[in-house]
């Protein structure tokens, strides 16, 4: 399972109306039909399809938001993608923009849209998911570049906003048993997926990958009143990856 499905999962069973944003309105709804089989709250959920590469789309998702609930608490940011990243001497400019514009770009314009809202309630949550790439040497450009971004993003945002009870904390997942990550390691490689999986076991400290509840759980957190004194904080899940890469 994926970490946004994990999160929507869980932010589900704690109550949450969730509205779930995706570019493909199919994906959304499998997510939408798991919440309810893991006992989530399905109360006023719905799908919303949006490209969050456009920025009208990104108003778009905002106005949906506030017509149904009337008021937006969380903004839970996770999106990205490695796919075509290259050493900088071999990387094409349009797959820099590509993810530049996917991971980064995406995550500024809902931040952007969104920030109005919460600040006229004075209170607001916002979760950006970023990557230990972004604070470990890393052989490509792109992803790493625009997840360390991301970091100085959600940080700028936490300062500039905390005077409105707005907080913004950054998730550095570490390698993480997704779909995304093994199955595009599989295609890569030809290697089986006990192999893939076996090799990045051995690469963490604490002897194993977390998985997409386990970033889930982080963001329950950072979206609870329990770190209402939590923002502008990068939080590793990662196995104590960064011990040994940062």
């Amino acid at each position: 399972m994926g970490n946004g499905r994990a999160t929507a999962i869980r932010f589900a069973q704690e109550g949450a109306r969730c509205l779930l944003v995706d570019v493909n309105a199919d994906w959304a709804n499998e997510t939408l039909t798991m919440m309810a089989e893991q006992g989530g709250s399905t109360h006023d959920a719905a799908v919303f399809a949006a490209d969050v590469t456009e920025e009208a789309a990104c108003a778009a998702i905002v106005s949906e938001a506030i017509r149904r609930f009337g008021r937006i608490d969380i903004l839970h940011n996770n999106i990205g993608t490695s796919t075509g990243d290259k050493p900088t001497f071999d990387l094409p400019v349009e797959d820099w923009d590509r993810i530049m514009t996917l991971n980064l770009k995406s995550m500024f314009m809902m931040c952007k849209h969104t920030l109005p809202v919460m600040r006229e309630q004075r209170a607001g949550s916002i979760i950006n998911i970023s990557s230990t790439s972004s604070l470990s040497k890393r052989p490509t450009l792109a992803y790493k570049t625009s997840k360390g971004a991301i970091n100085t993003l959600t940080q700028h945002v936490a300062a500039e906003n905390a005077a409105y009870g707005v907080r913004a904390n950054v998730i550095v997942p570490g390698l993480i048993d997704t779909p995304m990550a093994i199955e595009r390691r599989v295609r890569e490689t030809g290697r089986n997926h006990k192999e893939i999986r076996t090799e990045r076991d051995c690469l963490v400290p604490i002897g194993f990958m977390g998985n997409a509840w386990d970033v889930a759980h982080a963001a329950v957190y950072l979206a609870s009143d329990e770190a209402r004194y939590v923002t502008g904080v990068l939080l590793p899940v990662d196995g104590g990856l960064l011990l040994k890469r940062g």
